[in-house]
């Protein structure tokens, strides 16, 4: 009984693979760019459905004049003492927040009043970092491009601390 070598018994001619002389294709058409301009990028974050989505837990931390320094929240347990705690969801923006700080803080209330917003976060030697991340005014008279802004655009992180300096 004669061996024969796999290229044998597919009809090749064992060198290179090709044997007929010819390359074999799949029929299929080659892979050709799309034409016409390129597709509207996508949204930087997905709109969360806040009937099937549990809220996550925000603490929220304000302040008359500026923020919060790092300082005073380097000792776990022993924050600042001006906590409200807020049930929100990635999707919620500047404009949402700003109106549930002014439910409880008399101050962010008046007319002229900027709220200025900072997440806190420990960075990767545990070392906390406050970080600026958008502006907003009291009345809604003055709008401006971070009122739009959602807390998953603006790169917040469940277990992140949200602090407000109210100017």
């Amino acid at each position: 009984m004669e061996r024969r070598s796999r290229d044998d018994k597919l009809g090749g001619s064992g060198v290179g693979g090709g044997g007929g002389g010819g390359e074999r294709t799949s029929g299929r058409p080659q892979h050709q760019p799309p034409r016409g301009p390129p597709p509207p990028p996508r949204p930087k974050f997905e709109p969360v459905d806040r009937e099937k989505t549990c809220p996550l837990l925000l603490r929220v931390f304000t302040q008359k004049g500026a923020h919060h320094t790092k300082e005073d929240f380097a000792v776990r347990g022993k924050e600042p003492k001006d906590e409200v705690q807020i049930y929100t969801w990635k999707d919620a923006t500047l404009r949402e927040l700003t109106d549930l700080v002014k439910e409880v803080h008399p101050e962010a209330r008046k007319r002229e009043a900027k709220l200025s917003f900072a997440f806190v976060y420990p960075d990767r030697y545990g070392r906390f970092v406050v970080r600026q991340v958008g502006m907003t005014y009291s009345n809604g008279n003055k709008r401006n491009l971070d009122e739009t802004k959602a807390l998953s655009e603006l790169n917040f992180q469940i277990g992140d601390y949200l602090d407000v300096a109210i100017l």
